[in-house]
């Protein structure tokens, strides 16, 4: 192994990697991030391994473990270099096939791909697949192709080749002039410009300075930056060590969420490895630009995302927000001016330097550039992290992307950013995604979580939800979001008990706004988003619940019922087998009901009821359907 000190070395041994790679005729990718895992694609590759072994074929076939794909509903995805074959849901007993087929004789095996939700039509090329099709993938896209755990992998796609223009001939300033001009805003969520940032920090006094990735993403859904970490870290050490060298730091560190084992694994090695080849340590390419990185685990703390909480924890404190009349950028990690961005953002800075401003800036709204990678989840039937244009509609995301709401339900609402996030109504599904457009829709970009809501999802519950996130993740320092939480839970809770009262709309919002300007960090001075959002677009919900006790999408408990359609009902007896305490009576022969007095609403009877019958319903308790 030789260490890296010149551009020409780094050359040198991409052409050493690619020349051991001229007889590989065809790759096997086996996605491998945590979503594929858990549907055992460790098993799939291994058996890819022993097959490819047992026929001979290892000098021209290479099994390749890559980080995430995105269409992690589908695991685990297998896709077949240089062809594109793109194969969903494999499973170990699907790899005999797969070789005999497409690796030997070129033939495509149809049960394994995608087939279109309305067409019906098999795609076989995996841009072909519209979840991919309308994605623009810059960050992801090298996720499908390497193996995280190799820095050969990466310095093959042209890995460290921009630290190595940085060092050996860019100025820091015109570095920070770069990223300025890109207008690279921090995708953490508050999308302040990263050369700002960057600037601030280096122009502060004091000669010790910092740079910080933030991985906490504690954002429930969201999974972007651990699926960057798992599948690509090293593309965020190299922009890490750029902003370093940029800033004037000697020491990073990268606050990895404990939940997060397998990014926090290959982070580690990947920085192992940078050490090894000399791309971290002393004398970065023979530059006089010495650089470390340390690894600091998360505790799970929601507000430790927050910076001057991340800060504090790693300085073995507890997780707390201090006060921001002095900002972070200036005064610190232990005092000391500190920058900090999200992985995304960090991850983006390589291909800046490689690609130029104008190519960034080629993508994007006016005030927003480049592309945003989001966790699309919820009620769509193409669920899976998507990377797209800043500027994209949200109608763009969920039906061409996303192909729609399942069972042929009708779209709702989409709730992004979080949980801190607000909720978007169907009025607004042409809205462009950026920073600036989903603020003045009463939401934000956050760190990219987007949940898709159909029309049984209650607004009046889905803020109550959140709420009651947010008042258990409350650090509890300040009490404008200490105490403003937990009240506003507690008219929420009332509500959705059939227990509202005249007033409590009014309460709400106005408890929100005090939440909202008095806290101290950014979890209570958002954590009102969800209330106001949901009571701004679907005030009629809160008024149903409040006036006439009624939860119109039949999801609060305190407000339904369960009703046995005897027009419906073929007497099968299954709701009656299945619920745990005897509340479905048989009445006549072929006939049941439900005692309401007795009934828990546990829903184990609509589960039960075959789909073709249908019989078993919610109804709101208002209504009048003629049974005891």
């Amino acid at each position: 192994m030789i260490k890296i000190e010149t551009p020409k070395q780094l050359q040198d041994l991409k052409n050493e990697v690619l020349s051991k790679r001229v007889d590989i005729k065809k790759y096997i990718t086996v996605c491998s991030g945590t979503g594929c895992i858990a549907y055992k694609s460790p098993d799939v590759s291994k058996a890819f391994d022993e097959e490819i072994k047992k026929r001979e074929l290892s000098n021209s076939v290479q099994v390749r473990r890559t980080g995430c794909h995105g269409f992690c509903e589908r695991g685990p995805i297998v896709v077949i270099l240089p062809e594109k074959i793109c194969y969903l849901g494999t499973k170990v007993e699907d790899v005999p096939e797969i070789v005999e087929k497409t690796i030997v004789n070129n033939e495509v095996i149809d049960r394994l791909l995608y087939k279109d939700i309305e067409t019906e039509e098999l795609m076989k090329i995996v841009e072909d697949v519209p979840f991919y099709k309308y994605q623009k993938r810059v960050l992801l896209a090298n996720n499908a192709l390497i193996d995280p755990t190799s820095i050969g992998d990466y310095i093959a796609i042209d890995g460290y080749s921009a630290l190595a223009k940085v060092l050996t001939g860019i100025s820091r300033d015109e570095v920070i002039k770069t990223v300025k001009d890109a207008n690279l805003r921090g995708r953490g969520g508050g999308g302040f410009p990263a050369g700002v940032k960057w600037e601030t920090t280096r122009n502060a006094p004091g000669k010790t300075k910092y740079v910080l990735v933030n991985a906490d993403e504690g954002d429930p859904g969201a999974y972007m930056d651990r699926s960057i970490l798992e599948g690509n870290p090293h593309s965020v050490i190299e922009g890490l060590i750029i902003g370093a060298y940029a800033i004037g730091a000697k020491e990073g560190f990268i606050y990895v969420r404990e939940e997060y084992p397998l990014a926090l694994e290959n982070t580690r090695l990947a920085i192992e490895r940078a050490g090894e080849y000399g791309l971290l340590g002393k004398n970065i390419f023979g530059s006089g630009f010495n650089f470390n990185i340390t690894i600091h685990r998360g505790a799970g703390a929601f507000v430790s995302g927050e910076s001057s909480a991340l800060m504090s924890a790693i300085e073995g404190e507890a997780g707390e927000p201090r006060p921001k009349y002095i900002h972070t950028s200036v005064q610190g990690l232990w005092d000391k001016p500190s920058c900090l961005n999200n992985v995304e953002t960090w991850a983006n800075v390589p291909f800046i330097i490689n690609n130029g401003v104008e190519w960034f800036r080629s993508m994007g709204t006016e005030e927003s550039k480049g592309t945003k990678i989001f966790s699309l989840v919820g009620k769509v039937n193409n669920t899976g992290l998507v990377e797209v244009p800043m500027g994209i509609t949200l109608r763009d995301i969920i039906f061409k992307i996303g192909s729609g709401i399942p069972d042929g339900k009708k779209f709702k609402a989409v709730q992004t950013g979080g949980p801190s996030g607000g909720v978007i109504p169907e009025s607004l599904l042409d809205l462009p995604v950026d920073f600036d457009k989903l603020y003045e829709a009463g939401s934000m970009m956050g760190s990219g979580g987007m949940i898709v809501m159909d029309e049984d999802t209650c607004m009046v519950d889905t803020a109550r939800y959140y709420t009651d996130f947010l008042a258990h993740e409350s650090c509890g320092k300040c009490s404008p979001c200490r105490e403003g939480l937990r009240q506003m839970l507690k008219i929420l809770n009332r509500i959705t008990a059939g227990e509202g009262r005249d007033g409590d709309i009014e309460l709400l919002e106005e408890i929100a706004e005090v939440v909202h300007e008095a806290s101290l960090c950014a979890l209570g001075g958002t954590a009102a988003n969800p209330i106001l959002s949901t009571i701004k677009y679907f005030r009629d919900e809160y008024k149903a619940h409040i006036n006439e006790k009624r939860c119109p999408a039949n999801v609060c408990n305190a407000l339904i019922k369960y009703h046995i359609d005897p027009e419906k009902c073929k007497g099968c007896g299954l709701c009656k087998k299945n619920c745990p305490v005897d509340a479905v009576i048989q009445v006549e022969e072929k006939l049941f009901e439900i005692d309401v007095e007795k009934c828990i609403k546990c829903g184990a009877c609509i589960i039960a009821c075959p789909k073709k019958f249908d019989a078993v319903k919610k109804i709101s308790e208002g209504a009048s359907v003629g049974v005891s």
